[in-house]
């Protein structure tokens, strides 16, 4: 497991992190959230010793990481860090090698993962001829090809058309399930909700809500209703106490309650009206949980 536990770092005035503290476990997939400028690629960056803290201290199944260490775990930047000029195959070759791996092993997994990711009849060509998102695919690669304990991405599906962006969700999910520990950052909530199991939230240096996704949205002190009718559906939510917020986009209306807001009225006059199309009621999503907590 990895653990981050209070790290403080500092760029002259600036705190990019205040006590940053949170864990991934093996077999488990992270998704590390928050507003531009909060602290997640400094995060990243510290376990790597790429940035040193200032307080705090990163340890990997209790133990310090030292170079041997991070010698097992991959990385995968939001800035390209390949060579553009170097041939694909060649370069993850040679990344392989850096991990430790011997010629014919690193050989062998360049020649299964190029194939994995459709680059096959691309292993020749330099990465600058490459599409951003085949950079991408390439940039994932590099993080793989040692087969890691711990896989860190920053932004990894950036970019990615949608068919990039299923086989990057396929790679991480067949990782995680295979026992690595995997810590990825994205703005896109969505994606973090689909393949995370668990979720950190950090905002100013600090994380502001963590754990299991499910559990989050569950303990949650709110719910989302969505109602779509036919002509006077509006008249459906006459009466409903606790809401907190409501719109209309001319077809549905979607409102949040507080959880202890009795809807049953809601349902019941839903199932008389039989002219509804569609009504809900769920936890919120984590886009909605993301906003409370930051904002």
């Amino acid at each position: 497991m990895l653990r981050v536990d209070g790290l403080v770092k500092h760029y002259g005035d600036v705190i990019a992190l205040d006590g940053c503290t949170f864990a991934v476990e093996r077999g488990r997939m992270l998704g590390f959230l928050g507003p531009n400028g909060a602290g997640k690629t400094t995060s990243m960056r510290v376990i790597f010793r790429l940035v040193d803290p200032d307080a705090g201290s990163v340890t990997w199944d209790g133990g310090p990481v030292g170079v041997a260490v991070r010698l097992r775990f991959g990385y995968m930047p939001e800035q390209r860090g390949l060579y553009p000029k170097m041939k694909v195959g060649d370069q993850l070759v040679w990344l392989a090698r850096m991990h430790g791996m011997d010629a014919a092993a690193a050989a062998a997994a360049t020649e299964r993962w190029l194939d994995a990711f459709d680059l096959a009849d691309r292993r020749t060509d330099t990465v600058e001829a490459l599409s951003h998102g085949n950079q991408q695919r390439v940039q994932l690669i590099a993080a793989l090809i040692h087969d890691p304990e711990l896989l860190v991405l920053d932004e990894p599906f950036n970019g990615l058309d949608p068919i990039g962006a299923e086989t990057m969700a396929r790679v991480l999910r067949e990782r995680a399930a295979a026992g690595t520990a995997v810590l990825f950052s994205s703005h896109q909530l969505d994606v973090v909700e689909d393949l995370c199991e668990d979720v950190a939230i950090i905002n100013d240096g600090r994380i502001v809500l963590s754990g299991d996704v499910r559990e989050l949205k569950a303990s949650s002190n709110r719910r989302v209703l969505e109602v779509e009718a036919g002509a006077g559906s509006g008249d459906l939510l006459d009466g409903l106490d606790g809401v907190l917020s409501s719109a209309f986009d001319g077809h549905r209306h979607r409102v949040v309650v507080d959880a202890a807001a009795d809807v049953r009225h809601v349902l019941a006059a839903a199932d008389r009206d039989g002219a509804v199309q569609h009504l809900s009621y769920s936890t919120p999503s984590l886009s909605e949980l993301f906003k409370e907590v930051v904002a």
